[in-house]
């Protein structure tokens, strides 16, 4: 009877505790290994902390994220599997899934689940280029001349009096690739993303634009398959509260100075004297604050993509490249474990 006793009283003590622990998130012993391929930058900063803060892992994920070229590189590995999700701009899903590209692919399936940025773009030029007609004749570089920014660039131009044919528009590669190449002087103006464009800027370059002046846009996105979600739902939900969860660290204000130390860590190039501006920069200029897609931004990119893509076509629908009930399900997870 005392020993029955006894276990009924140790398990009063016990399960509350035990009940706590099992709460909606995974359990360590669970953990999924999930393969991300994007390009390399400080935009990734979100992904950076919730694997250094154990985020992921605390949803039951272990992320490995690994850097592409170029955005053919980053569809061609979604599409055969090597990885499970892709961060880029959701303009690659819509150029594959409408045929808009050099070598289009059967059956592209992709969808963008969660937003990243607006696109964190500046138009940066060597020291040369006082103003955007300086650039008349001039070599502009771009990732891919039928997918990412191409279309931005050239919207922007036009808008200032150049037409494609008064710019030599070349395909380079990443945002990386195309860094290097406006240092090494082999083009004379690119789009960068942040903090790129600050590391330029402290090597005697040029900002000609940036931000809102380039339009309201919807740039990098989470992106995987149909068929892949259709399987694995559960994992893109943990995924996304675990992207919210570095969010909101990199927001608390308490958190910056380590963050700082991340992007330094992570970043190529960068300083720790750039490190504070780039971090405010990503936060005010160009982070979407709650992950979620920016409908007007996409019509946007359908907009430049109607109008200046090779084959034709009146695009309109912009949820035919995005799904949102994943990002609904991971927030209300989310807001029923904080109560908020």
């Amino acid at each position: 009877m005392f020993r029955c006793l006894a276990l009924t009283v140790s398990l009063a003590f016990i399960l509350p505790g035990a009940l706590h622990a099992a709460d909606t998130r995974e359990s360590s012993s669970s953990i999924r290994d999930i393969n991300v391929i994007t390009f390399q930058g400080g935009w990734n900063l979100p992904v950076w902390v919730a694997q250094e803060k154990g985020f992921f892992r605390k949803n039951g994920l272990n992320v490995k994220m690994d850097y592409t070229p170029n955005s053919g590189q980053l569809v061609r590995n979604l599409l055969n599997g090597k990885y499970n999700i892709a961060v880029a701009g959701i303009d690659n899903v819509i150029a594959y899934q409408e045929g808009q590209v050099k070598e289009p692919v059967v059956n592209p399936d992709m969808f963008a689940f969660y937003g990243v940025d607006n696109g964190l773009l500046s138009l940066v030029a060597n020291p040369q280029i006082k103003n955007i007609s300086d650039l008349k004749g001039k070599q502009v570089s771009v990732d891919a001349l039928t997918t990412g920014y191409a279309f931005v660039i050239r919207n922007y131009l036009e808008k200032n009096g150049l037409t494609q044919n008064d710019v030599h528009y070349t395909s380079v590669g990443s945002t990386n690739d195309r860094f290097n190449a406006l240092l090494a002087g082999k083009t004379d103006a690119t789009l960068l993303r942040t903090p790129l464009n600050l590391q330029a800027k402290e090597n005697g370059f040029k900002i000609l634009a940036s931000g809102s002046e380039l339009g309201d846009y919807q740039g990098t996105t989470g992106i995987t398959t149909r068929s892949w979600a259709a399987q694995n739902g559960d994992i893109l939900v943990s995924y996304i509260r675990s992207y919210i969860d570095g969010l909101n660290w990199i927001y608390d204000p308490r958190n910056q100075k380590e963050a700082e130390e991340i992007l330094v860590k992570k970043a190529p190039g960068m300083t720790a004297e750039l490190a504070g501006p780039a971090l405010q920069e990503l936060l005010n200029n160009g982070l979407q604050r709650d992950a979620a897609i920016n409908a007007e931004g996409v019509k946007n990119v359908l907009l430049l993509r109607s109008r200046l893509a090779k084959p034709e076509k009146n695009l309109t629908d912009t949820h035919k490249y995005y799904d949102t009930s994943y990002y609904q399900k991971a927030v209300g997870l989310n807001k029923q474990e904080t109560g908020k």
